[in-house]
């Protein structure tokens, strides 16, 4: 199929995610030879996309919404594009779109794939939503010609619970990470007079792990420690699970933790900090901030928990901390600390290698040329 003029289409929920997660198959697939259309709510990466060739249509929905009415919009807005556009194949990512664009494009005889970027917060709470959800997934991903996963326990999950058959199951490598891009081997030794830099680089969100963060950098700072810890990120407007400036001022205010707002580029953070820590409880997929941090040569520290320790291995490439345990945290920080340079620098050396095997976005290119090649006759 490569080399023939299809139209792919990509609906997210955001044009940033397309932008920041998906930029490197899309540029991949548009230097083959395919036509490339995003679908996502309109932000300032909508341009950036355009840019880099996509055709860009922006949709008007809201995926924290829990109402059924704007739901249904959402759907036959999606059936009307799809039916207005004809893209040849369509990939779907996080919930709503998974779910009302596997419908919509299976109505109109559009061949799709669904990406499960991580459970999120329904599957967390076995709720009413949680029910809802599921029914919706079972429906919708009977349509699909894939289900793509980017961990085990994710995909066991779904199998489990009846929500897919096993048959659909692909398990990515995550979205993969650009090896290249994302390299920095050659660290320079810090000064004494500097301090051992700790970073995290995510979305403010409570389950993140971020008051985790602060707590364990006020552990450390009882002890004397000269240490700096910083924090990138952006606010979620409206989120619910968002923490709250109010929050991240305390800890400014306190010494706790030295905020530097979004950076569109993370590497000149990466280059600075000594070891890079992402003590999450989300439902994560694969975390794209681990897979960075690692291909940048950084000690990672991050939680045993589902997707984070897809990308870890515990003292080979940095150190996993208990679940909501600040103290297991800054325990496993003051290790990091006091690790000699060179086992400093084993620990990156050996997580960079695992990112170049596991995780390199050659290996997640390959996965969406060999389903696009596939025969797509049902």
């Amino acid at each position: 199929m490569i080399g023939t003029r299809k139209l792919i289409a990509f609906v997210s929920n955001s044009a940033w995610s397309v932008y920041n997660f998906r930029l490197d198959v899309i540029r991949y697939l548009m230097d083959h030879g395919f036509e490339v259309m995003v679908l996502a709510p309109d932000d300032e990466y909508s341009g950036y996309l355009q840019q880099s060739g996509c055709r860009f249509i922006p949709l008007n929905f809201n995926n924290k919404t829990e109402n059924p009415v704007a739901d249904l919009a959402f759907y036959r807005q999606l059936k009307d594009l799809y039916h207005q556009h004809r893209p040849d194949f369509i990939f779907h990512y996080v919930a709503k779109p998974n779910i009302y664009g596997s419908l919509a494009a299976a109505a109109i005889g559009i061949p799709s794939v669904a990406v499960i970027t991580g459970l999120g917060y329904p599957f967390a709470k076995r709720n009413w939503l949680y029910r809802v959800v599921k029914l919706l997934y079972k429906r919708a991903l009977r349509k699909t010609r894939e289900v793509w996963f980017l961990n085990n326990e994710d995909a066991k999950i779904f199998i489990n619970e009846h929500i897919v058959n096993i048959e659909k199951v692909k398990v990515l490598p995550g979205e993969g990470v650009d090896t290249d891009y994302f390299s920095f081997p050659q660290r320079m030794a810090k000064k004494d007079s500097e301090p051992f830099t700790f970073l995290m680089s995510t979305r403010l969100l409570k389950s993140k792990g971020i008051s985790l963060y602060a707590d364990a950098a006020r552990i450390l700072k009882k002890k004397n420690y000269a240490v700096r810890f910083e924090l990138i990120g952006f606010f979620e407007q409206h989120h619910p699970d968002s923490i709250s400036r109010d929050d991240l001022d305390r800890w400014q205010k306190e010494g706790l933790i030295h905020y530097g707002g979004f950076a569109k580029d993370v590497r000149p953070f990466l280059q600075r900090a000594d070891c890079f820590v992402f003590p999450s409880f989300y439902n994560e997929g694969v975390p794209r901030c681990l897979m960075e941090a690692a291909s940048m040569e950084l000690p990672v520290i991050t939680s045993n928990n589902r997707g984070c320790k897809e990308v870890v291995v515990n003292n080979t490439t940095g150190f996993l901390c208990h679940v909501h345990d600040p103290f297991d945290l800054a325990d496993k920080m003051e290790r990091i600390i006091n690790l000699p340079l060179e086992e400093r620098s084993r620990l990156a050396r050996n997580g960079r290698a695992l990112v170049i095997k596991k995780f390199n976005i050659k290996h997640v290119i390959d996965e969406y040329i060999a389903t696009l090649n596939s025969d797509w006759s049902e």
